[in-house]
């Protein structure tokens, strides 16, 4: 089977975002790279789900992460009758989709196809384990495929030689911008909001984007102002947790003021990603609240003084008036009329 992540940073290649093998999943851990490259094993499906709620794997990660934690859940059970073994599964395929509620809509299309390769499977007498990471490999290629598409889209939209903003790690998107701009001989600067308190765009994105030779910079995330007047910046870009067919998205916490921002100093702002079929309107986002504790600390070392508070709200809901458009596989769409998305046949993403 060819394999989409060619040519991708380390980061995006398939082994190193998730991986099962001989009874374990092997899953970066991303919350201390590049500081230091680092798996968590786990051997058990509810050590995945653990892993997934503990940041330890962000952005799409969890994609693939799910994934392979229903091969591991098939492995477990794997000298267990068929019906037990179709319990087992079903019940991790909703236990791994669940791991954090912003997205449980998006792990549950992974998850409950798994299941069904395994009940397939197991009708015809063969052991499901190999059949789950064959899907899981092929909703990865279906998922890079897709967003080779949406990543060419936004390298239209950028200047030759002009600079992005982005925020946060938007995953797949980087690589394949970058492969976009590539073929079309265009080259771009990116600047990189750090994203606290987990600092994904400083560790991540800004590591995808200069291990592919773009011309990076890092700001913290109070000078994004000063970025958009002095230094340039064409266009403000992300991707989304959660793209509702209103036009509302959801996306790493402080998105919503640099989107502000943009539209202040006539940046246009791009969201990138393939809406989702279940969430109609905004009401339908589930805005996940984290440990407060993880704002007032970093790797350990506090940041306050003890009885200091704090609040940790994972997402914001950017509204769709601070929007130019929603890059999708279809092309780009003003954010009002994303519900036009659907009129047509969608191609299967997850």
């Amino acid at each position: 089977m060819e394999r989409m992540d060619r040519d991708m940073p380390f980061l995006l290649q398939y082994e190193h975002v998730a991986w099962f093998e001989k009874g374990k999943v092997r899953i970066l851990d991303r919350r201390v790279y590049p500081t230091e490259v680092r798996f968590v094993v786990c051997t058990d499906y509810h050590e995945v789900v653990q892993a997934i709620a503990d940041m330890v794997t962000q952005s799409a990660g969890p994609y693939t992460a799910v994934g392979m934690g229903m091969a591991l859940a098939a492995w477990q059970v794997r000298d267990k009758g068929a019906r037990e073994q179709e319990e087992f599964l079903r019940q991790a395929a909703y236990d791994l989709a669940h791991a954090r509620p912003t997205t449980a809509n998006r792990y549950g299309q992974i998850t409950c196809r798994c299941a069904d390769v395994a009940k397939e499977t197991l009708a015809a007498g063969r052991d499901p384990v190999e059949a789950i990471v064959a899907s899981t490999v092929e909703s990865l290629n279906r998922r890079y495929s897709t967003m080779q598409v949406v990543g060419d889209y936004l390298a239209n939209l950028i200047p030759n030689g002009g600079a992005i903003l982005t925020q946060c790690f938007g995953e797949t998107i980087i690589g394949t911008v970058i492969r976009a701009a590539r073929r079309q001989n265009k080259t771009f600067r990116a600047y990189c909001a750090e994203t606290r308190p987990y600092l994904q765009g400083a560790r991540l994105t800004s590591s995808c984007f200069a291990q592919m030779g773009i011309d990076t910079t890092v700001l913290t995330d109070n000078m994004i102002a000063y970025a958009m007047e002095r230094e340039g910046i064409d266009l403000f870009t992300s991707a989304a947790d959660s793209i509702a067919w209103d036009g509302h998205i959801a996306n790493k916490i402080g998105t919503f003021q640099i989107a502000i921002l943009a539209k202040c100093f006539g940046v246009p702002y791009y969201v990138t990603g393939i809406p989702d079929r279940e969430k109609r309107t905004k009401d339908d986002i589930v805005i996940e609240m984290r440990d407060p504790a993880q704002v007032l600390s970093y790797r350990g070392i506090p940041n306050t003084l003890p009885g200091v508070k704090a609040i940790y709200p994972s997402f914001d809901v950017v509204p769709p008036h601070l929007i130019s458009g929603v890059v999708t596989d279809k092309g780009v769409y003003v954010p009002y009329l994303l519900g036009n998305y659907f009129d047509s046949d969608v191609k299967p993403f997850y």
